[in-house]
């Protein structure tokens, strides 16, 4: 393994770890990937952020889909989705925290942003986050309700799930 890919799947555990002691990614919920040379390292299926290794990344060509190593987490095609949609994306976070999915639960005026003026750091850092219908997790429906409403907005809250940022 190349020493700026073995930097960047270091860097992605302690990511992942921070966002298991934060409690934003508890138990095997959540899931993250970046971008080394073309392909998208995703961290493969039942990874847990607080017990994540090197070993729990899968490489996919999103190509083809095609899959080097373990299955990948059932929701990459949420990240091939955010990398498709720009190129200047090197990593993508999706996490399951509580007080996020349950803003997702509440019904919002402005589904394009669904989080309020209010809070001016995630406005300057990200911009507008936008509300995703609910679809059963991992399923075509829901990544089908991504890729329609994704480009209306910087970041996403999925309904009753979690964001997903890029």
């Amino acid at each position: 393994m190349d020493q700026e890919l073995k930097e960047k799947k270091e860097l992605a555990c302690w990511i992942g770890r921070q966002l298991f002691e934060r409690k934003m990614g508890p138990g095997t919920t959540g899931n993250l990937s970046f971008r080394h040379e073309g392909k998208i390292y995703i961290t493969c299926s039942g990874a847990c952020f607080g017990r994540l290794s090197t070993e729990d990344f899968t490489e996919v060509d999103p190509e083809t889909d095609a899959v080097t190593g373990k299955k990948p987490s059932k929701e990459y095609p949420l990240h091939k989705a955010v990398y498709m949609n720009s190129e200047e994306t090197g990593a993508v976070i999706h996490v399951h925290s509580t007080y996020a999915v349950l803003w997702s639960c509440l019904k919002h005026e402005n589904e394009a942003d669904c989080i309020p003026e209010y809070t001016p750091y995630l406005k300057m850092k990200l911009g507008t986050v936008g509300l995703i219908p609910y679809a059963k997790p991992g399923s075509e429906e829901l990544f089908r309700a991504f890729a329609e409403n994704m480009e209306k907005s910087n970041g996403w809250l999925l309904k009753n799930h979690g964001p997903v940022v890029g």
